[in-house]
């Protein structure tokens, strides 16, 4: 039995799957399955897929249903599970085993992510992504399989806050830490209009995310509030030197935290009409 299952879910990856697998492949840490959740891709993800792994399932419509579908099929007792455009480091699923192993109240943990990429604007994701590891905006992604069936997995229900769902869960669940290693968020492309979409489309499962715990709860205040989204998690245990260091790619990094908000306002406003 394999230690470690990762579950790498896609629709109409081919241009990055292949990176993202190969990466797995090339862990310094081997004993593991790859699971391939394929939300019915018509280009050629499945065919590159099946070059790296014989584990692969076809099975939508959103990615809380393939990954409860990743790791039900998987048996190893440590879970990984990763977006196609991901691209881990060689040294991630070491490090992660090795706290797991060392610490057995370990339940979850962070992976720090790095945005790779050319350009201005992935220049100012990476900036801004890297405020947020281990933060209530953050969420675990190596999680032990009983933890992870103890708190029924994602919730099939939340598309794009399934990853904050899940984390909360698995926060109330037991003990969760930031591993050292790292992984790398492939946005070269990066596209204004794709982004701002994307963040549109998401917002749409903020209501009944909100319903499920409560406007009042101290995370999701955090997470859905304008002091800690747009100023604290900023400046909190000394990040403000970064911030300050870099006017540019601040002034940017504002631009696009305020056009999300501008268009979640207005995307709230038109509903209540």
């Amino acid at each position: 039995m394999p230690q470690v299952s990762v579950v790498v879910t896609t629709k109409n990856e081919q241009a990055h799957i292949g990176r993202c697998l190969g990466s797995i492949k090339a862990q310094t840490f081997q004993d593991l399955e790859i699971i391939v959740v394929d939300n019915h891709s018509t280009d050629r993800t499945i065919e590159v897929a099946k070059s790296f792994t014989d584990q692969i399932i076809t099975l939508g419509p959103e990615r809380s249903a393939q990954r409860n579908a990743g790791v039900a099929s998987s048996s190893a007792p440590l879970i990984l599970y990763l977006d196609a455009d991901m691209i881990l480091t060689t040294g991630v699923l070491a490090d992660c085993v090795k706290r797991m192993r060392a610490d057995p109240n370990l339940q979850a943990l962070y992976i720090p992510e790095r945005v790779t990429g050319d350009g201005f604007w992935v220049k100012v994701r990476r900036f801004e992504r890297a405020f947020y590891d281990g933060t209530v905006v953050d969420a675990v992604r190596f999680v032990r399989r009983e933890a992870f069936d103890a708190i029924g997995g994602f919730d099939l229900n939340l598309t794009g806050t399934e990853d904050w769902d899940f984390d909360l869960k698995m926060r109330h669940h037991g003990k969760v830490d930031v591993a050292t290693a790292e992984l790398h968020h492939n946005e070269d492309g990066f596209s204004l209009k794709r982004y701002f979409s994307k963040k549109s489309y998401y917002t749409t499962s903020f209501a009944p995310y909100i319903a499920k715990w409560g406007a009042d709860h101290p995370d999701l205040r955090r997470q859905m509030g304008i002091k800690y989204r747009y100023f604290t998690i900023y400046f909190e245990h000394g990040k403000w030197r970064r911030l300050l260091s870099h006017p540019i790619l601040a002034i940017a990094m504002y631009y696009l935290r305020f056009r999300i908000g501008i268009n979640y306002l207005r995307r709230n406003t038109n509903q209540s009409i």
